[in-house]
C-alpha cells in the first residue's frame, strides 16, 4: 500500500456557494449541518500529525474523515453509501466544508482510515480529546469530575460488540439448521429460543459510549 500524507486543511471554511444552497434545500439543517454547527473544531489536523508520512500522495484531510464516520455511523451506511453521500448530498458538503462540484474519495479510504484509529491508543485518545471539547463548545456541562480515560468505555463497548456477534452467530445457525431439519429442530428448540433468537441482536449504544461506537459498528 503506498504512503499517504495528511490532506489539506480544505474544509476549515464552507465555501459560500456550498452555504447557500444547504441552507437553501434544508432551511431548518439536517443532522449533518448540525454536526458542523455545533462541533466545528472538536477535530483538528494537529490532532492526527504523527498518523501520516510527511511524504506521500496527498490525502482527504483526518478530521473530514472523523467526520465522515461519525455520519455513517449514525444513518447507518456502508462504506459506498457514505462515500456516495459525500459525493452527492449538500447538507454532507457542508459538513466537510466542500466545494459542489468536489468528487470525493473512494470508499476503500474508509477501511484504510479505520485501520489508522485502530492502531496504538490512537482511538483512546480521540476520545479523551472529545472528551475534553464537548464542555467548551457548550453541549456537555462539568459536573464535577470528568472522566478522561476511556478504557471502561472502550471495554464496555468491546463487551456490547461481541455478545452480539455470539448471539448473531447463533441465531444464523439456527436459521441453517431450520432449512435442512425443520423437523429435527423442532424437537429441541423451546418456545423462549424464538423470542430470544427470533429477530436480529443489537445493542444501541449509549450516549456516553456513542464516539466509540462507531468505529466499531460500521458495516464495509
Amino acid at each position: 500500500m503506498a504512503a499517504v500524507a495528511m490532506g489539506s486543511v480544505s474544509g476549515r471554511v464552507i465555501p459560500p456557494l456550498t452555504v447557500r444552497m444547504a441552507r437553501a434545500s434544508n432551511p431548518r439543517g439536517t443532522a449533518a449541518m448540525w454536526v458542523r454547527d455545533r462541533l466545528d473544531g472538536l477535530f483538528t489536523d494537529a490532532d492526527f500529525a504523527d498518523w501520516y508520512p510527511a511524504d506521500g500522495r496527498r490525502g482527504m484531510s483526518p478530521v473530514q474523515l472523523t467526520l465522515v464516520s461519525v455520519l455513517q455511523y449514525a444513518e447507518n451506511l456502508t462504506d459506498r453509501q457514505a462515500a456516495d453521500a459525500v459525493r452527492c448530498r449538500l447538507d454532507w458538503k457542508y459538513c466537510l466544508g466542500l466545494e459542489l462540484d468536489d468528487p470525493g474519495f473512494d470508499f476503500t479510504v474508509l477501511s484504510e482510515f479505520r485501520g489508522r484509529v485502530a492502531e496504538g491508543d490512537r482511538a483512546d485518545r480521540l476520545l479523551a480529546l472529545a472528551v475534553d471539547r464537548l464542555p467548551e463548545a457548550g453541549l456537555v456541562k462539568r459536573r464535577g469530575r470528568i472522566r478522561t480515560d476511556s478504557t471502561h468505555v472502550l471495554a464496555a463497548v468491546r463487551r456490547l460488540n461481541r455478545g452480539e456477534l455470539v448471539a448473531e452467530t447463533l441465531r444464523c445457525a439456527l436459521e441453517d439448521l431450520a432449512l435442512q431439519g425443520e423437523e429435527w429442530l423442532a424437537a429441541l428448540v423451546t418456545a423462549d429460543w424464538a423470542d430470544r433468537y427470533g429477530r436480529p441482536v443489537r445493542y444501541e449504544v449509549t450516549p456516553g459510549v456513542w464516539t466509540q461506537g462507531f468505529m466499531l459498528r460500521v458495516r464495509v
